[in-house]
């Protein structure tokens, strides 16, 4: 049985229990399991619901609702997994420790996100205290730092089959660069990831008229896609852009001219595009620079991700409101950044993001500080009190 001798109401409480989990995606570490007690042992049902995949891990995540169900509710969504701590002598405190010192709690996930999921669990609670009729969900994943296949994707998509009702989403991302109330994320920009493969014939380099190098046919190809400009931003986001990641033979001699060569190219882009539209461009762009002269395989990435844009409006205006109350600060509405687990929220529900102090996330010595922690819940509790008037 897991320990709930501390008072899930405290975030910083909270989200120490949940740091003392060691979850390091795809491993579910009792960071979930803890959670659902918690929600449990306060009225909600909650549910662990595991996916599998092909080629991917198997994932537990973490569904949980309180509330009459024929209502919409407000959901929290976020994760629990977090990324590796890497070396951990380099740690002015251990990873899984969630030791405080001089006002920081030290760990892997303090910012992203265990510190947010505790945050949105505390506002929760204290706002059903005064409220038990809301109705409120939390969707929590184990699978955002991973391949996120068998995460929030399917969980959505089991909570909608069984007929749950969402309203509206917070998901509690770092979002703010320097301090709590800087910044909303209202939308993202999509993602395309796509391999393009060049075969040559592998030969002596002193007899390239026995070989065929597909080298300078990768250079022509990719000429064409990074001088070309997608577009100048759009109302509400900034300009799309393509980057070259990858650019691989696998050849470490200096007298062998390749057989293959493949390169690697990722585009985040605005709401001026669709993944298919993009896919057509790519393939365009390709097509003209190789002509009848350069044979070229492009395979594109199954994770692909559209961009979405959440306007302005009631809901905004109370996040937005919260935030200001509690910090004295306006925060900017931003569509920066790179993919959240939004882009699948978005499909169901409109979706902001909003949650601590992003400075110091999967780096070493990851911290929070524990009035932010604080600050965080009482903005949620008046987002809550807002929405549910």
């Amino acid at each position: 049985m897991t320990d709930l001798s501390f008072d899930p109401r405290d975030p910083v409480a909270l989200t120490q229990a949940l740091i003392r989990c060691p979850s390091v995606t795809p491993a579910e570490g009792g960071a979930l399991t803890l959670l659902a007690e918690v929600l449990q042992a306060n009225g909600f049902t909650a549910h662990l619901v595991p996916f599998s995949d092909e080629d991917t891990p198997d994932i537990v995540n973490l569904y949980a609702r309180i509330g009459p169900p024929d209502k919409p509710a407000l959901m929290f969504a976020g994760h629990t997994d977090v990324v590796p701590p890497g070396d951990e002598a380099r740690w002015r405190h251990q990873p899984f420790s969630g030791d405080i010192v001089n006002g920081q709690l030290y760990g892997r996930g303090a910012v992203d996100m265990k510190g947010g999921v505790a945050a949105s669990v505390a506002a929760s609670l204290r706002h059903l205290d005064a409220n038990p009729e809301a109705p409120i969900a939390f969707l929590i994943t184990g699978d955002e730092e991973g391949p996120a296949i068998n995460g929030t994707v399917k969980l959505l998509d089991w909570a909608v089959a069984k007929g749950d009702r969402i309203g509206h989403c917070i998901l509690g991302e770092p979002t703010n660069p320097d301090a709590l109330g800087d910044m909303v994320k209202i939308g993202r920009r999509g993602s395309l990831s796509g391999i393009i493969t060049v075969h040559g014939k592998q030969g002596h380099v002193a007899y390239p008229h026995l070989a065929m190098n597909p080298v300078p046919q990768m250079v022509r190809l990719l000429a064409a896609l990074t001088q070309s400009e997608l577009d100048q931003g759009s109302d509400h986001f900034d300009a799309s852009n393509l980057e070259v990641v990858s650019v691989d033979v696998g050849n470490p001699a200096f007298n062998v001219i390749p057989a293959d060569i493949s390169a690697t190219f990722n585009i985040r882009f605005n709401d001026r595009w669709t993944r298919q539209s993009l896919e057509e461009w790519v393939r365009g762009k390709l097509d003209g620079a190789a002509g009848n002269e350069v044979a070229y395989d492009l395979v594109f990435e199954r994770s692909a991700s559209e961009s979405f844009f959440t306007p302005p409006g009631a809901f905004v205006d109370a996040i937005v409101s919260s935030i200001e109350a509690e910090t004295g600060r306006r925060p900017v509405l931003s569509t920066s950044g790179g993919t959240s687990d939004a882009r699948f929220i978005k499909n169901v529900c409109p979706v902001v993001e909003f949650g601590l102090v992003g400075k110091t996330m999967h780096q070493i010595d990851e911290r929070v500080d524990i009035l932010d922690l604080e600050s965080l819940t009482r903005i949620y509790q008046r987002i809550l009190g807002q929405y549910f008037g």
